[in-house]
């Protein structure tokens, strides 16, 4: 890993990550009935579980506003979820200042244009592999893991490692 974003990845305290198309393969399921569904990731929430048992932050901002994630972050025991927000900037304004964190301390995880504004101002940016071209370009870091495919425990694992050195 290099240099700079080893440097960026030790002042970590909170990660946070959208959720289509990052904790989730970016797919709309609909049942016959027109439920809709999401397909999450297990390893890409026991790597959020072993952050926050860790001492980390985690938060999950998202413009969309469904019970799915609700439940989600629920059975992950994560409790800074913002949903609906059409501004992530404002809203992790809001975690940091609850939580007393800088943008630097902040790593965030996102893979579409509703993302940029956030990732051009936390310490840490990642995008999913199959991430918006102008979501890789803005990142720090490119995951070798698609969205819903483990991306996010993969970062998890980047910081998890720097814990143990």
């Amino acid at each position: 890993m290099k240099k700079t974003l080893l440097a960026r990845l030790k002042k970590i305290k909170m990660l946070a990550t959208d959720v289509d198309g990052v904790l989730t393969d970016s797919g709309m399921y609909y049942s016959e009935n027109g439920d809709e569904l999401k397909k999450f990731n297990t390893r890409d929430g026991m790597g959020l579980v072993l952050l926050r048992m860790a001492g980390f932050k985690v938060a999950i901002v998202t413009s969309e506003d469904t019970k799915i994630v609700e439940r989600r972050a629920a059975k992950l025991r994560i409790t800074d979820l913002v949903q609906g927000t059409r501004d992530k900037v404002a809203a992790l304004e809001v975690l940091m200042k609850r939580h007393s964190l800088q943008w630097e301390e902040i790593g965030y995880i996102g893979d579409d244009v509703n993302d940029l504004d956030v990732m051009k101002r936390v310490g840490f940016a990642a995008a999913p592999a199959d991430a918006t071209a102008q979501n890789k370009k803005a990142a720090h870091y490119v995951t070798k893991k698609r969205g819903g495919e483990g991306c996010v425990r993969e970062i998890c694992d980047m910081i998890l490692a720097l814990e143990k050195k």
